[in-house]
């Protein structure tokens, strides 16, 4: 699945491109921007904007640049600068030669921020974070002038210049622009523009600076500067777009880029804030940024999905201006459909029981010609031993059951994938009464051909004792087990809401043997288990991470509830 393939809706952004393009407005030039900041690991809520500003590029041969919002040294880590980097090119997207960091800016940004003091439009505030509260009223009070508000320009001068040499600690002063304290937009009620930050260093410019620039600062400005004619974000930020544009009217910096704002991902079963997944991640309520039960790119990756299921699930959800919750199965969907098509049959038994096959010779072993997938002749077949003793899956044996269980009972057949049909003939169990191991019989003439005068409805798989390979494989579920385990309905904590069942290690599987050569982060089916990939946070170890079912079993159980 090519990005080309999955990056041509129509949505109202692109009419606006449309339209805009119609006018011969940019000179009939697009230009968009990625800029995340990295505080964190991206993930799929990030990937539909990827997917979106890279997309809109290459569809009307314009430029999308990669650019790092990093204003905020104290959370920022060049480890999340890296990741961001690789989850953008595993997703199939190239910045090229346009990658940036607004920290290159801030001498600009510096400048501009004197040029708003010269024109008495920003001024050095002293109150303190309760005071500035206090002072900027609510949604149905107007706020109040700072007592600081009417500062001279030269007095605003010295104090920033004052503040940038490192003068001041931290949090005394800030810089503010000068908009109006009544705005019923509480973002133009005097914004902060500039706060201290001394003694942190930065991942670019190292104690070069102790002052640093706001987000609403930053954007518009980075966007101008690089050219950006549409710079698309989520609808969180339609209240700041005023802002935004006062910025730009207010400097003299010539582009003016057009902010438009669409609706964020809201993923089920799942927390999509930075903030909580840090939780999650400080705490070691998970492995890491790359824990598989994650909606990280890094831990989907890890999962075993694919960038093109990613990219297809970005362009299903749509673009539009309207806040919506999408349900988990449809991601998972779209790894299903990819994962059919793509991912090679193993034979693979979860909780495995021995097989006896008393009338195989003991001393023989059959290499079985079996196809790699059962609807692409282009997969190929591959070579799978079979011998007199086998495992198969516990689940697969009941000493007695009606006729709507399709697989093996005492005193009945099935046939092993690919292979005989057996017959359950006695089951030897423990001291505890626990089964041990069945002992069957085959039919010689059955390989690949229906036995006669009789019908065998049930197929199931196994894998050869003395040729299997033990794995551990991890079964992933949902991280939570509601809906919307962040919704605060009721008190209730998210981290409370955390499905206990969503990581089940096994650890004692028996695979076929050609698993053993497998890749990091290849992709299977495990016929009749699920789809399944190499992991590849275990180098040194043979470790298999369920990526999803064969079927949405989720869809069964709230259908239910």
């Amino acid at each position: 699945m090519s990005t080309e393939e999955t990056t041509k809706p129509a949505n109202f952004i692109r009419h606006i491109i449309d339209a805009d393009l119609a006018a011969n407005k940019n000179d009939g030039k697009v230009a968009t921007r990625f800029p995340p900041e990295p505080n964190g690991y991206l993930h799929i809520g990030h990937a539909k904007s990827i997917v979106l500003n890279f997309g809109v590029a290459e569809d009307y041969n314009g430029t999308c640049n990669l650019r790092f919002d990093d204003t905020n040294p104290e959370k920022e880590d060049v480890d999340f600068v890296n990741s961001i980097q690789e989850d953008v090119k595993w997703l199939g997207f190239d910045w090229q030669d346009r990658l940036y960091y607004s920290s290159s800016y801030f001498d600009q940004l510096f400048e501009y921020a004197l040029e708003l003091i010269k024109a008495g439009k920003a001024y050095v505030c002293d109150l303190n974070a309760e005071e500035t509260r206090e002072y900027r009223g609510s949604l149905k009070e107007a706020g109040k002038n700072s007592p600081y508000r009417d500062r001279s320009v030269e007095e605003n001068l010295d104090l920033f210049e004052r503040m940038k040499k490192g003068e001041f600690d931290n949090g005394v002063r800030v810089l503010r622009a000068k908009i109006d304290m009544a705005s019923p937009n509480i973002n133009m009620r005097d914004p902060m523009l500039y706060r201290i930050r001394k003694g942190v260093e930065h991942h670019q410019t190292g104690d070069a600076w102790s002052i640093y620039p706001m987000y609403d600062f930053t954007h518009p400005i980075s966007d101008a500067i690089e050219g950006i004619t549409h710079s698309l974000c989520t609808l969180e930020f339609a209240d700041h777009r005023p802002l935004y544009d006062w910025v730009l009217d207010n400097i003299s910096i010539e582009c003016h880029p057009q902010q438009i704002e669409f609706s964020r991902l809201n993923l089920q079963y799942t927390v999509m804030s930075k903030r909580k997944l840090t939780q999650l991640v400080d705490e070691k309520l998970v492995s890491g940024w790359d824990d598989p039960r994650l909606p990280t790119i890094a831990g989907l990756r890890r999962r075993g999905f694919t960038p093109g299921s990613i990219r297809e699930f970005c362009i299903r959800i749509g673009i539009s201006k309207v806040e919506n919750s999408v349900e988990m199965g449809m991601l998972e969907a779209t790894i299903r459909e990819d994962l059919n098509v793509n991912a090679p049959r193993r034979l693979a038994v979860m909780n495995p029981l021995k097989v006896v096959i008393e009338n195989y010779p003991e001393d023989k072993v059959e290499e079985l010609n079996v196809p790699n997938h059962p609807q692409n002749e282009d997969f190929g077949k591959r070579s799978v031993p079979f011998s007199r003793e086998v495992y198969i899956d516990r689940e697969d044996f009941r000493e007695s059951a009606n006729n709507k269980f399709k697989r093996l009972v005492l005193d009945k057949e099935v046939r092993l994938r690919s292979g005989y049909v057996i017959r359950c003939d006695q089951v030897i169990k423990d001291e505890q009464g626990e089964i041990t191991e069945l002992r069957c019989s085959y039919d010689p003439d059955t390989l690949g051909k229906k036995p006669e005068g009789r019908k065998v409805k049930g197929v199931i798989h196994w894998v050869s004792v003395a040729h299997a390979i033990q794995a551990e494989v991890r079964l992933y579920d949902r991280l939570f087990n509601h809906p919307t385990p962040d919704d605060g309905k009721d008190g209730i904590d998210f981290k409370e809401r955390m499905n206990p069942g969503s990581l089940l290690v096994l650890k004692q599987c028996m695979l076929e043997p050609a698993l053993a050569d497998a890749e990091s982060g290849e992709r299977f089916q495990f016929e009749r288990e699920g789809y399944f990939c190499r992991d590849a946070g275990s180098p040194d170890d043979l470790v298999f991470n369920r990526t999803v079912t064969l079927r949405d079993s989720w869809a069964k159980e709230e259908k239910k509830s």
